[in-house]
């Protein structure tokens, strides 16, 4: 057999021509109305009279008609889109914010676009501008710069924002977010009551606004008992996740037993997290040797093999009230720009009280 006939046999065929949807005038034609009727049966189906609706709506099904959103958001000038920008997909606090989100905009009948700045700068800018170029409804955002000018501007030219899980002193946006101070505080506090001096703080960067939040609260506690704010040890972590927490781990582990910190505060869960399963592994027992108290509460928490102390965030209603604000920001010409704060709730656990 020569290479000739080793060759498999091919059998070429033109692909079968790309369908082309029905447009509003096969509809039109198929229903017996006009292209007025077939456009307010899409828009105003109110003012059709039940059996024209019904036969537009047939016409439609028959032909398989699909409604070209790109072009009824072109004649808008906005489409029935919010769109939520979070720092961290991974992190399940902004799942569970996005949640609520959700829940608000299916309510109004609007979809949800969902994009992660990953906590860098540029992918953050480059979102935006794609989001304005799409003419989505209004923006959610939790920003690595809540004073960015870009965040500012995008109101004046038409597209509302609202900030999440950040507050804002000036009224250019409408603002929810917890009192991260306070849950900074509460968490100390409680460390401090179970009488333990040596605390570390770990968290980071400190470009974050919740991050330095955090640690304004830690030290405020720290004041308030009497204590120099010198006293936090800090363990300063590239990014707030699970990874970051181990490399701290590693560090607080490796210091010498008279100065390594007896209870650690984390500026997250995931965080937290890492940390506990660093410690564990390097031989040291939560809460015995080290307590440790995490922020947002997010489910893991609970479910960690030592259960995890946690400063809890209401965590879909920050998402539901945000996209509520922006709702009436981007259909009431009355909207006023609001800043909302909750309360945060400290969940006590094992891992800085033992079995409780």
């Amino acid at each position: 057999m020569d290479d000739a006939e080793a060759l498999p046999e091919r059998t070429r065929r033109r692909p079968a021509p790309k369908p082309h949807a029905a447009g509003v005038k096969a509809v039109a034609a198929a229903a017996g109305v006009s292209l007025g009727t077939v456009s307010n049966v899409l828009n105003r189906p109110e003012v059709v009279s039940p059996l024209t609706r019904a036969k537009v709506e047939a016409a439609m099904a028959a032909l398989g008609f699909v409604r070209n959103e790109s072009a009824r958001q072109l004649r808008a000038g906005s489409s029935r889109i919010l769109a939520y920008l979070m720092l961290d997909a991974g992190n399940p606090f902004f799942t569970d914010v996005a949640k609520g989100v959700e829940e608000a905009a299916q309510a109004a009948g609007l979809s949800v676009f969902l994009c992660t700045s990953s906590e860098d700068a540029d992918r953050e800018a480059a979102y935006l501008d794609l989001l304005e170029q799409q003419r989505v409804q209004g923006i959610l955002i939790t920003p690595i710069d809540q004073h960015s000018s870009r965040l500012r501007k995008l109101p004046s030219r038409g597209t509302p924002v609202v900030v999440v899980d950040r507050t804002l002193d000036e009224a250019t946006h409408c603002s929810v977010a917890v009192n991260d101070v306070l849950g900074g505080e509460l968490a100390i506090s409680h460390l401090l009551e179970l009488g333990h001096e040596r605390i570390a703080y770990v968290g980071g960067p400190n470009t974050l606004g919740q991050v330095v939040d955090r640690r304004d609260g830690a030290r405020r506690a720290l004041r308030t008992a009497g204590k120099p704010i010198t006293d936090l040890i800090e363990l300063t972590t590239g990014a707030l996740t699970v990874a970051e927490g181990r490399g701290a781990g590693q560090r607080l582990a490796g210091l010498p037993a008279d100065r390594r910190p007896t209870a650690a505060f984390c500026a997250n869960d995931l965080l937290a997290l890492g940390l506990l399963q660093q410690c564990v592994s390097l031989g040291l027992r939560v809460p015995e040797d080290l307590a440790i108290v995490g922020y947002d509460d997010i489910e893991f928490a609970e479910a960690a093999a030592v259960p995890l102390t946690s400063v809890r965030q209401p965590r879909q209603l920050l998402g539901r009230t945000a996209a509520e604000l922006l709702l009436d920001e981007s259909s009431n010409p009355d909207h006023e720009h609001q800043r909302v704060t909750f309360t945060p709730e400290l969940v006590v656990r094992t891992s800085t009280r033992g079995t409780i």
